[in-house]
């Protein structure tokens, strides 16, 4: 869905002299400058280039051409964020810096586990851990290239493993059915079956940190009639 200008920040560039801008949509914006690949029309406001964008002041088809070798708003668009200046409030990026902090800690804590207690750390105490470690969340880069290097500092403060884990199911014919869909969204299947009786059975592999989700939604499915068993785990 397009962004509408008044949401829009303007990415800026200069080259040869003159001043180019175009108006983005600020977390695409970024998303864009680490290297992701984002659709024309969630990433620009207006297909138009820019002197001035605050006076509406369009930069001429002959400007453009001789700055960028095209007219084409899709390469021109990429190359001014990429090589240019997105422009951020200290309120924009506060609040794309707290959300890129909350979609961390929310998969931290889905993934990992305490090897203590074999259960996952509650959100709020990687929040805390991630504060003590000092930890800088970068807003322009995406969640999943900073989660490797962020457990690695949190490791000196909380006691926190990634672990997969394989775990055998089996229910009764009369949930067989809306267990067998919830369980697909809840890993990778690797296999599973329908008994003679009705019953179905599967292996599913996911991350540690969903064990205990998992089990409370076969319970609240089944009632407790269900049979669960972990066959494997493995560090990742």
């Amino acid at each position: 869905m397009p962004i509408s200008v008044e949401k829009a920040v303007i990415a800026r560039i200069t080259k040869g002299g003159e001043k180019f801008e175009i108006l983005v949509d600020p977390e695409k914006a970024l998303e864009v400058k680490s290297g992701k690949e984002v659709p024309l029309d969630e990433l620009i406001a207006s297909p138009e280039v820019y002197e001035d964008s605050r006076k509406g002041t369009r930069a001429s088809d002959d400007k453009v051409n001789k700055a960028f070798g095209t007219n084409d708003i899709k390469i021109i668009s990429k190359r001014i964020i990429k090589n240019g200046e997105v422009q951020l409030t200290t309120e924009q990026r506060k609040s794309m810096q707290e959300e890129k902090v909350k979609k961390i800690v929310n998969m931290i804590s889905r993934r990992g586990i305490n090897p203590q207690t074999n259960v996952p750390h509650p959100p709020e105490r990687i929040v805390k851990a991630i504060e003590q470690a000092k930890v800088k969340v970068d807003p322009g880069k995406r969640a999943e290239e900073q989660v490797d290097s962020i457990l690695k500092e949190i490791q000196k403060i909380i006691p926190i493993k990634f672990e997969k884990i394989q775990i055998a199911i089996r229910v009764p014919p009369e949930h067989a059915g809306k267990c067998s869909n919830v369980m697909r969204n809840m890993g990778t299947l690797l296999k599973e079956d329908w008994k003679a009786d009705g019953s179905y059975v599967c292996l599913l592999e996911m991350p540690a940190g969903l064990q205990h989700e998992v089990y409370d939604k076969l319970n609240n499915i089944t009632h407790g009639n269900n049979e669960v068993k972990i066959v494997k785990k493995e560090s990742v």
